[in-house]
């Protein structure tokens, strides 16, 4: 059975579904989680109560996928090019644990959370 997860960044609602890696499991169990948005290109991310270390990081993520970024015990959204993209990739500052998607709305949406805005996790 997949877990699924509710995020409410700005006025942004969303649902994603987590994988099943160490990593999903360690936010899944963290939950509910509250933050303050940063951006980063087409990138939010923010300090989560989580520790873990790198597990499969990738360099380029998709869009829509969810990462957890072990220098920063960050949970990261991804919906575009970041700075440090060459191209159209979608490149984190540095590897990542992606451990899930956004299922809806189309990831797009969050070019309009603010730097600060609220961010909400929490089991659907």
């Amino acid at each position: 059975m997949p877990r699924t997860i509710k995020i409410k960044a700005g006025p942004v609602e969303a649902v994603a579904e987590l994988n099943d890696s160490k990593t999903a499991t360690a936010v899944w169990d963290a939950l509910p989680i509250t933050g303050r948005a940063n951006t980063w290109g087409d990138e939010i991310y923010f300090s989560i109560p989580v520790q873990a270390g790198p597990e499969n990081g990738q360099s380029v993520v998709e869009m829509g996928d969810l990462g957890y970024w072990p220098r920063g015990s960050a949970f990261c959204i991804f919906f575009g090019p970041t700075p440090a993209s060459r191209g159209n990739e979608i490149r984190p500052a540095s590897p990542v644990n992606v451990f899930g998607r956004i299922v809806s709305p189309d990831p797009k949406e969050f070019t309009s959370v603010g730097d600060g805005e609220k961010v909400e996790i929490s089991a659907a």
